[in-house]
């Protein structure tokens, strides 16, 4: 989720066309314009997602995988017999499967996102692959504290947080995020974390403007989705996509640049756009290994282990609750 425009919902709330329709309208009638990156990811959003994640430019999900899969006897050392794995945000739940093929011991998976597709799928390709696991999904915003299935009371919890998402939080929110899962998975507690490093302006600004323009499709699509949904009248044709790496803040940003003047309708209002005026729709923070720490320690965890990849850095971090 992006630090820009994000607004946190309460515990089991899932957005709606209302709930789009106002925030989209409150992010376009500010300056700058913002839209909440969460809205990115619908069905169509979520297809492209995977398919940037194939691109050879887009190198931190490949990364990331092999990183896991080097250390996942590492990560199963570190994980408790009838341990219950939560994942934040869990999407597809692909890096996962790592996890449990190298920690046969966790006994529950509770997979947390707003996607009830994207949740079922998942589960119900987990439960055919690993028929001794108990998957009990959780829909709902990750991003603020839950109450965990009654099934999981009284067993050891590590959470996970992979793909380095901690990266569309910028630092205040980082910690608020990661104070929330503390709260979420309770007292004497593990997480796994990933995160991407900083890194050369070149690599990170090809990885978020891909040769193939599917990252530019990825967020177009927030405008189509608009469109669809409620009922806005973008042409999809006068925006095009950027990527710009903020050094002072240290993060990438994704905008949507009008091509001209123009004037877009959205729930019986009209929003204007000049020439060159962008809408910032998602960041994605580089952080140091120094700035993760310092993040943690502010949330009330610990680095236990570290794990940095090359040639891109990418660290994977074992975290325990202070």
């Amino acid at each position: 989720m992006s630090d820009t425009s994000d607004i946190t919902m309460e515990e089991g709330e899932i957005p709606s066309s209302d709930d789009l329709l106002r925030d989209a309208i409150a992010g376009l009638s500010a300056y700058p314009k913002t839209l909440p990156t969460k809205y990115l990811y619908d069905a169509e959003g979520s297809r492209l997602f995977e398919e940037i994640c194939e691109q050879p430019e887009y190198y931190p999900t490949r990364t990331e995988t092999a990183l896991l899969h080097a250390i996942s006897e590492d990560l199963s050392e570190a994980i408790d017999n009838d341990a219950v794995l939560v994942e934040f945000g869990s999407g597809a739940s692909t890096k996962t499967r790592t996890l449990l093929d190298a920690a046969p011991q966790i006994s529950i998976y509770v997979p947390i996102d707003i996607s009830q597709i994207a949740l079922d799928e998942a589960a119900n390709s987990l439960n055919a692959d690993f028929p001794n696991l108990n998957v009990l999904p959780l829909i709902a915003d990750f991003t603020a504290p839950h109450t965990l299935p009654e099934a999981t009371r009284n067993r050891p919890h590590v959470g996970f947080f992979p793909d380095s998402t901690i990266g569309n939080f910028a630092p205040e929110a980082a910690v608020d995020f990661l104070k929330s899962a503390l709260i979420t998975l309770g007292e004497d507690v593990r997480s796994i974390l990933g995160a991407d490093l900083a890194k050369e302006e070149s690599v990170l600004i090809s990885a978020y403007d891909d040769a193939q323009g599917v990252t530019a499709a990825f967020n177009l699509n927030l405008l189509a989705r608009l469109n669809r949904e409620v009922g806005a009248d973008f042409d999809l044709e006068a925006f095009s996509h950027r990527a710009i790496w903020n050094a002072a803040e240290s993060r990438i940003e994704m905008h949507l640049v009008s091509r001209k003047n123009q004037t877009v309708h959205l729930g019986g209002k009209e929003i204007a756009f000049a020439v060159g005026e962008t809408i910032h729709t998602e960041n994605s923070h580089k952080y140091t290994y120094d700035m993760l720490a310092e993040l943690a320690a502010a949330a009330g965890w610990r680095i236990e282990k570290s794990w940095i990849s090359d040639p891109y850095p990418f660290a994977v971090l074992l975290m325990g609750a202070m």
